[in-house]
């Protein structure tokens, strides 16, 4: 469903199956990373793991041959101005990886993720946090990182007692801000 800024229903489509990651840019523009059951299940909005689509439905980005290696699973996204980064694992050898999209002028990078499996990403400038969770539990792991223009490097990682439990997608990144769901808490995380 597409929602107006004031919370009228103004349109649905299908983007496909088994989507862990979802964000919204400045634009209305939604940006996908599926899981392993949308990206091998046969749905062909979901086969490329990632997406970008118009509010009409429309595809408007996926990765054609720009990625290191094909997405298993998504992780978690965020935006950042005018940025998109799509968090996904290619599993065993490859790894985790960050991809910003600038929509705007078609650029793609992928990077190595500092965290294997983050269910939390938020990025800012050239600093970024991220979440693992501790399933069920009330402590999540925070990792913070700096980017370099080429690698990430570790600044800052310590486990968090947190006022809920931890459950799966707990984590949305916005303009620089996490938010971590943890039982029927928010809380807000500066990257």
């Amino acid at each position: 469903m597409v929602y107006s800024p004031s919370g009228t229903p103004e349109g649905e489509f299908c983007i496909g199956d088994d989507i862990p990651a979802l964000v919204t840019d400045r634009h209305g523009r939604v940006w996908t990373a599926y899981g392993d059951e949308g990206i091998y299940g046969g749905h062909p909005e979901s086969g490329a793991g990632l997406a970008g689509w118009d509010t009409d439905g429309r595809a408007i980005w996926g990765p054609e041959g720009r990625l290191p290696s094909h997405p298993l699973e998504g992780c978690t996204a965020a935006t950042d101005g005018d940025q998109v980064w799509l968090v996904w694992y290619a599993g065993g050898r490859h790894g985790t990886f960050l991809t910003r999209v600038t929509p705007s002028t078609g650029e793609v990078t992928t990077y190595p993720s500092p965290v294997r499996d983050p269910d939390g990403f938020a990025f800012r400038g050239h600093r970024a946090v991220l979440t693992r969770r501790h399933h069920n539990q009330r402590t999540v792991e925070l990792t913070r990182a700096e980017l370099d223009g080429i690698t990430w490097t570790v600044t800052d990682h310590r486990v968090l007692d947190v006022p809920g439990r931890v459950v799966v997608r707990c984590g949305q990144g916005r303009e620089g801000t996490l938010w971590l769901r943890t039982g029927d808490t928010w809380l807000r995380i500066e990257a």
